[in-house]
């Protein structure tokens, strides 16, 4: 059993979400799937818009696109990106 690290990209679907409430909604949800070790942070993209990136550690046995699913579930998120996926050696 292996662990793989994630970092994910959220788009808000406007300037106006707020992205502290869009990344604790974020945190449960990857928690719910067992992730560990959770970090956010955020992007400036342009005009105000601001993505939320999500950072963890999960089973690798956890199908990436489950988590892409349940994320983009999250109120507010317009798209969802794994911009990093890679096999750590526990």
């Amino acid at each position: 059993m292996g662990v793989a690290l994630f970092q994910v990209k959220l788009m808000p679907e406007s300037p106006e979400i707020n992205r502290v409430s869009l990344a604790e909604e974020a945190k449960e949800t990857v928690e719910d799937l067992g992730a560990t070790s959770i970090t956010v942070t955020e992007q400036p993209v342009a005009f105000g818009l601001v993505a939320v990136i999500i950072g963890f550690r999960i089973n690798e046995d956890v199908d990436s696109s489950k988590i892409e699913e349940a994320l983009s579930n999250v109120d507010g998120v317009s798209s969802v990106q794994i911009i990093d996926y890679r096999r750590a050696i526990n």
